[in-house]
């Protein structure tokens, strides 16, 4: 499961010898290679006990950082691992509290998994509906001699900025545009056509959630929790053909009753 970013991770890796027992290594080095591609390295790292060796790292970056021990001399060897680390905010319809009560878990033995699973219902109904966590978008347009700039994501709550991407082009000022919110069709107000590239950052989301997509949510979830209840953990509901049956190109990941509540909200055809 993903860290918190400034979490600290704990890493670490084993050495044996020919014979499959714990050994130390000659010397043990530690490399981190970060999401922007940076390094961090320890060497040599000392052994916490015999053929164990660990290392905590602060997380300073959101995204998959690749972990790679190299032991040499004596039991040399090397082993590779990942992990990933959230963004500061990541986006989330359900807090933990409301999803682990309705999934009526009482302990945190499951937060961490519940979390991700949070995190993947939420990006399935904004796919279906647009953003529904407020962030800050910023996308380049090649738009030219046109009067239309159609954004790419909806609900569109305001528009930030308007600025060329090419040196001596053409910015626009956001009180001279009008932004349709639901469509995210942005034209000038005096009719003008826009001359770009043009790089348009605005704010996209939604400031209060409905209770239908939050109802959504919590079924999305419910249905997906399933797959972690075994034979000896109690069943939630009845089966899976009783929450959705087969919706043509859909699957089984969007319960039929959850559609349902998500259609109003839906986006509208050809946007998205």
């Amino acid at each position: 499961m993903p860290f918190d970013l400034g979490a600290v991770v704990p890493l670490g890796t084993q050495v044996k010898d020919s014979g499959g027992t714990l050994a130390n290594a000659g010397a043990m080095a530690l490399t981190i290679t970060l999401p922007d591609g940076t390094t961090s390295s320890v060497s040599p790292v000392t052994p916490a006990s015999t053929g164990v060796y660990t290392y905590d790292y602060s997380t300073t970056q959101a995204g998959r950082h690749t972990v790679r021990w190299v032991a040499t001399g004596v039991n040399a060897g090397a082993y590779t691992d990942s992990f990933d680390v959230r963004e500061a905010a990541p986006p989330g319809i359900l807090s933990l509290a409301d999803a682990k009560r309705h999934l009526n878990l009482t302990t945190t033995t499951d937060d961490d998994e519940v979390r991700g699973w949070i995190e993947a219902v939420t990006a399935g109904i904004e796919g279906l509906c647009g953003p529904v966590v407020v962030r800050s978008v910023t996308e380049q347009h090649d738009v030219r001699y046109t009067r239309l700039l159609a954004l790419r994501q909806t609900p569109v709550l305001a528009l930030t900025s308007v600025e060329p991407v090419l040196t001596g082009g053409t910015s626009y000022t956001v009180g001279d545009l009008d932004v349709d919110t639901v469509t995210g069709i942005v034209r000038r107000l005096n009719g003008s056509s826009f001359l770009g590239p043009l790089e348009v950052t605005y704010t996209a989301g939604r400031r209060i959630v409905p209770a239908a997509m939050t109802a959504a949510a919590r079924i999305i979830l419910q249905h997906l929790w399933r797959t972690q209840q075994g034979p000896g953990r109690p069943q939630l509901g009845t089966g899976d053909f009783d929450v959705s049956e087969p919706i043509a190109g859909w699957g089984y990941a969007v319960p039929n009753r959850a559609l349902q509540l998500l259609e109003p909200h839906r986006l509208p055809p050809g946007v998205g």
